[in-house]
């Protein structure tokens, strides 16, 4: 695969661009809705992995493990941002982030065992749901007048923290609305949840490393299922980006960004289901 790339400098080149491209919108995401930037760069690298001639029983799970890793610096920036800003409930953290990080254990566990197909129709379903959630959930609508307390908060934790991981993004996809729908403020919940996705990408990545360690088929410069040439690109965009995305949040009316975010996790789970089924 390496004499195929450097006989072909015009194909590294343009896999260079698009991922730094999705690296910023990955960033600029994160800190504008708390989503952890994965939910932009897996699918990007799932789709764009075959053109390696990686594999397709490990094309998942490399998307992943490298997602994951990418989120690490990414949610430090973002929480940093919103911090600053007083957006980070310290508080919820203490008695959610435990739950959250023993979810994101339960996943990486499971997510390293199963085929890449599960990965894939995990992150389909998810991403149709949250999509559906983003486009039609009536504005102010909510489920209760606060979040919830007790062993269901710790239930919901363990969902936002395990589905994360199985999906390789930040908690913010699934625990903005979640928050939200509670009636927890959309921009506090924003800068939670930028918090959530490091206790999330930390041992997520960690575990991708060790589950894909010794697996075969791996490109150039992988540690298990993260590769770091993807990592190298993909990070200082969504580093430089991201408190550029924190700082809009605090200043716009995100309607019209849910609903063309909505338009791309609907499309983005199309082409997952289709690369199942085919």
């Amino acid at each position: 695969m390496i004499e195929t790339l450097a006989s072909q400098p015009w194909q590294l080149a343009a896999l260079a661009a698009v991922l730094l491209v999705a690296g910023a919108c990955g960033g600029l995401l994160a800190g504008l809705l708390g989503v952890g930037g994965g939910i932009v760069i897996v699918p990007v690298l799932y789709m764009l992995f075959p053109f390696l001639d990686i594999a397709p029983e490990i094309r998942m799970h490399l998307a992943v493990g490298t997602s994951l890793a990418t989120i690490i610096p990414t949610s430090i920036m973002s929480a940093r941002s919103h911090y600053k800003r007083g957006g980070v409930d310290v508080e919820l953290l203490k008695t959610w982030g435990p739950w959250i990080l023993v979810g994101a254990l339960i996943g990486t566990y499971l997510g390293g065992r199963v085929a890449g197909e599960v990965l894939t129709l995990i992150f389909a379903v998810v991403a149709l749901l949250v999509a559906a959630n983003m486009a039609f959930r009536p504005e102010g609508m909510t489920l209760a007048p606060a979040f919830p307390r007790g062993l269901l908060r710790g239930f919901l934790g363990l969902v936002v923290g395990g589905f994360s991981v199985m999906m390789g993004i930040g908690g913010g996809t699934l625990s903005v609305p979640l928050l939200t729908a509670f009636s927890y403020p959309v921009r506090r919940a924003v800068g939670t949840a930028a918090a959530v996705g490091l206790i999330i990408a930390l041992p997520g990545a960690f575990g991708f490393m060790l589950a894909g360690w010794g697996q075969g088929g791996l490109p150039p410069l992988s540690l298990g299922y993260v590769n770091l040439l993807g990592f190298a690109l993909i990070v200082p965009t969504s580093m430089a980006m991201a408190p550029l995305g924190a700082k809009i949040a605090h200043a716009i009316r995100p309607k019209l960004l849910r609903w063309l975010f909505a338009l791309f996790l609907l499309l983005t789970a199309l082409r997952m289901f289709y690369g199942v089924v085919t």
